[in-house]
């Protein structure tokens, strides 16, 4: 076997956003956030659930995974390879749109429910030994958890250090899937349950198809060059590297931008009903990019 390495946001998205395999989210869920008993996940709804991405969409999409339970609590699981610039911002900003996107203008705030947000990061990035760290709003005084309506939870994996041999929970041995599979040739011993194994399963290669693999190979050379200008920029320290680098960034934030005004408008030219050659024609964008859209 050879398994895809899970950190990739592409292989990310498909073992974890499975709508036939939602065991492994509810078991992933329940392990980060220690839920046991008559608190565990039972069944949850994938609100954007993997579809194997052509690499024109994929270009300027954001992988994650997102969920919502019977209760109405939404779950924000996201993997983050490399630190960027802003990047609390962004998850706090992530965790807050989905929060007030549930109800519209004028509807009653009750109906807003809870949002839960993961995030899984390649990276250190806070000042504590302990690989998961859970942020909550507290009462200062008594320390008690009185607003429940957002909670972040992030999981530093370089602070996982746990040997497969001394793997003991189900959380541990998550992130040992996520850490260490791509370097593995057999499914290990650990993977003791039924949503752990289907992980495994679902990441050796050997299932996905030529176009998938395309994609994923693509992603992953796109986090390496992306890595590699920033390691470039900071190693040399010069002029050169540094305007080499923002012109990049600038270059790729336009094209980004372009982009998602090009999917903007076109998703509210198909609400009103627009045809798809005239789509296209006004977009830029092609007839198998209006599908996606419209099947999304």
């Amino acid at each position: 076997m050879k398994f895809v390495n899970p950190r990739n946001d592409v292989a990310f998205k498909k073992i974890f956003g499975n709508e036939e395999h939602t065991e492994i989210l509810i078991s992933f869920l329940n392990a980060v956030l220690d839920l046991t008993g008559d608190k565990e996940i039972q069944s949850i709804e994938l609100l954007n659930p993997y579809q194997a991405p052509r690499l024109e969409i994929l270009k300027y999409t954001l992988l994650d995974v997102r969920a919502k339970d019977k209760r109405g609590v939404t779950f924000i699981v996201e993997m983050q390879v490399e630190r960027v610039e802003g990047l609390r911002k962004r998850f706090a900003y992530y965790a807050a749109k989905a929060y007030v996107s549930q109800i519209e203008r004028g509807d009653e705030y009750p109906r807003l429910n809870q949002v839960i947000f993961i995030g899984i990061l390649n990276f250190n990035e806070f000042e504590t030994p302990h690989y998961l760290t859970r942020i909550q709003w507290l009462n200062t005084a008594t320390y008690q958890q009185e607003l429940k309506d957002i909670e972040f939870n992030f999981i530093e994996l370089p602070k996982f250090t746990v040997p497969e041999e001394r793997l003991a929970t189900n959380l541990e041995k998550w992130l040992y899937f996520l850490k260490h599979a791509d370097e593995l040739a057999v499914i290990p011993e650990n993977a003791d349950n039924v949503a752990l194994r289907a992980a495994y399963n679902i990441a050796d290669q050997f299932g996905w198809t030529k176009d998938e693999l395309e994609v994923y190979d693509y992603w992953s050379i796109k986090e390496q060059d992306e890595i590699g200008a920033i390691q470039y920029a900071l190693r040399t320290g010069t002029e050169e590297g540094m305007r080499r680098g923002m012109q990049q960034g600038i270059q790729q934030g336009i094209q980004q931008g372009e982009a998602r005004k090009a999917l903007n408008t076109a998703r509210k030219m198909l609400a009103k009903g627009y045809a798809v050659a005239d789509i296209c024609e006004l977009t830029g964008l092609t007839p198998e990019d209006i599908a996606a859209l419209a099947a999304a």
